[in-house]
């Protein structure tokens, strides 16, 4: 493995490791802006949550003020179809307050009524639960058909078994995985690392936090934001620990974390974790973005065991070997050669960062010569590479808040609630930033944190679900004009795990080639529809390179545009729909 410029860098004791706050950032400013391209861009956003029937905000400690790091760093949001009627319904997160917590402080699942609304069904589903949610995955982990949820927390994580009948059972004690390590759950993500066909977990946890022994905002260096006292952290708190628990087969979980080498991996602060084979070498890697240290990138040996490289891969640090404070990542690929991308958001004053990847889990820092260091005013949360417009070439997508409500009116300049960043890709590995031109659910402003990616109205396009902490979510339905094709594909396991959670498909279409991964997490904290969406652009049809989570290889040639296909592992297409208007 050849070690990257940052990696030479941290070794030679060249990293630039700033600490003068709590969270990192560089304190760089933005790149001059290049002439805009003039390119119609063909997609546009329109928050419509109040009238498909979200309406209840997603409370997360106070609004005004926050003393506490844990109100500032909110929760995640779930795209997934819980009944498997074909139409994804939407699985929201919520926190607490530390004092008198609102009677409407809890998770909740609305059920999509196919119409472009949405049913509460949260009491029916039994899903109510106050308490400081935070992460959330979602998988088949004992392949039954239907998707059950883990729910990280502040407090003991949680498992629902998915019934089957629209209801969900809490089922953490006799499965053997509530425990956390430092007792702040954070990401978490289900997968198959020994290839059994059973689903097994990993938790990342993000620090140790004790509200009886926190320190008071203002109280050192790590609670202070331009000399202005603020919550503490996450610096000056200790890191977590993560977890590996092995699926027995039989509804039960065994901690292998110290037998996979998991327990060795100390010192950073875990946030969001995405699986998916980074190498190409038909095993599962797990990458987790980390807020304040070096991300991480856990490679998998093949043997039950993993090794951490982040840094010597070039995904933990950023060009100029920085520590940078990773949220949310998404993965994807953003210049079509056919390797999994990494995408992820950072802190105010930084930029976000794009990592190449070379198809042998190697990484190059590409964010500046991509054009993306024209924004750094923002703190980006979740974070997706998707195609908005189905113009065949994927787009980059933020969401951003601030996490310091109490000093906007001392410092103007760092707003708390600020808009949403679509990053259009011009197909020549350039990007250009558009707000106000994507439309009214782009450029409004809130704090948001969790996005999930998916298509809510079976439309075509992909729309998006995001978590704003105390106030309800948004919903952004696009609406895409300029008549390019489209491809949704939906893979169901049969050797392999039945959430095909792992596995990988290239979709070649008008001279390119594609690929996108299944993953129970991404963005921040989420779950995106496990429908994988492609734009073909002007493309009529496309052949399809599935690679199953247990190595397996399969083509299908000639698919027609325009639809959702649904392949069974070994059998081929089982089921299409063109989505017509019912």
């Amino acid at each position: 493995m050849k070690l990257t410029r940052r990696a030479l860098l941290l070794l030679a004791g060249g990293a630039r490791i700033l600490r003068p706050q709590g969270m990192a950032s560089r304190g760089v400013k933005p790149t001059p802006r290049g002439k805009p391209s003039g390119i119609p861009f063909n997609a546009r956003f329109t928050d419509v949550a109040e009238a498909a029937g979200l309406r209840a905000p997603v409370i997360y400690g106070g609004v005004d003020r926050k003393d506490y790091i844990l109100e500032t760093m909110a929760c995640g949001c779930a795209f997934i179809d819980y009944d498997n009627d074909g139409w994804i319904d939407i699985f929201l997160l919520g926190g607490t307050r530390f004092d008198s917590p609102p009677e409407g402080a809890t998770n909740r699942l609305y059920k999509n009524n196919r119409d472009g609304t949405f049913s509460d069904v949260t009491d029916k589903a039994g899903l109510r639960r106050t308490g400081w949610a935070v992460g959330v995955c979602a998988g088949d982990y004992d392949n039954d058909g239907f998707d059950d949820l883990f729910i990280t927390y502040w407090g003991e994580n949680v498992l629902y078994h998915n019934n089957g009948d629209g209801t969900f059972t809490d089922v953490t004690k006799k499965a053997g995985v509530g425990a956390n390590r430092t007792r702040w759950g954070a990401g978490c993500a289900w997968i198959d690392y020994d290839r059994d066909g059973k689903l097994d977990l990993f938790v990342s946890n993000y620090l140790d936090f004790d509200i009886r022994r926190a320190q008071k905002p203002g109280e050192n260096e790590n609670c202070k934001f331009k000399n202005i006292p603020v919550n503490c952290g996450p610096r000056g708190l200790a890191p977590g620990l993560h977890s590996l628990f092995h699926n027995n087969g039989d509804s039960t979980f065994t901690d292998v974390t110290k037998a996979a080498g998991i327990a060795d991996i100390k010192g950073h602060y875990g946030l969001t974790a995405v699986t998916a084979d980074f190498d190409e070498d038909g095993w599962p890697d797990i990458f987790v973005a980390c807020d304040s240290t070096s991300s991480l990138l856990l490679m998998n040996n093949r043997d039950g065991t993993f090794r951490e490289e982040g840094v010597e891969r070039g995904a933990g640090l950023n060009d100029d070997g920085s520590e940078q404070a990773g949220m949310g990542a998404g993965i994807g690929d953003y210049n079509l050669d056919g390797h999994l991308d990494i995408f992820k958001g950072h802190f105010t004053d930084d930029t976000c960062a794009l990592y190449r990847n070379d198809g042998k889990g190697n990484f190059s820092d590409v964010t500046l010569g991509a054009g993306l260091g024209v924004e750094t005013r923002f703190t980006c949360w979740g974070a997706g590479i998707v195609d908005l417009d189905n113009d065949g070439n994927p787009d980059l997508f933020l969401v951003s808040g601030n996490i310091y409500p109490e000093i906007e009116a001392l410092v103007p300049g760092y707003p708390y609630k600020t808009p949403r960043i679509v990053f259009r890709n011009l197909g020549n590995g350039k990007f250009e930033e558009l707000i106000e031109t994507a439309g009214p659910g782009i450029e409004a402003p809130h704090a948001s944190r969790g996005c999930a990616f998916g298509d809510f109205d079976n439309d075509g396009d992909i729309d998006m679900l995001i978590v704003n902490i105390n106030e309800p979510p948004s919903l952004l339905r696009n609406d895409v004009s300029g008549g390019n094709h489209w491809l949704k594909v939906l893979l169901v396991g049969s050797t392999s795990n039945r959430s095909a959670i792992g596995a990988s498909v290239v979709v070649s279409y008008g001279g390119r080639r594609q690929v996108q991964a299944v993953s129970g997490q991404a963005s921040y904290l989420s779950v995106n529809d496990r429908r994988l969406h492609y734009g073909l652009g002007k493309a009529a049809s496309a052949d399809l390179e599935i690679r199953w989570p247990n190595g397996k290889l399969e083509k299908i040639a000639n698919v027609r545009a325009d639809q959702l296909v649904v392949v069974r592992e070994g059998s081929g297409v089982i089921r299409t729909d063109r989505f017509e208007k019912r």
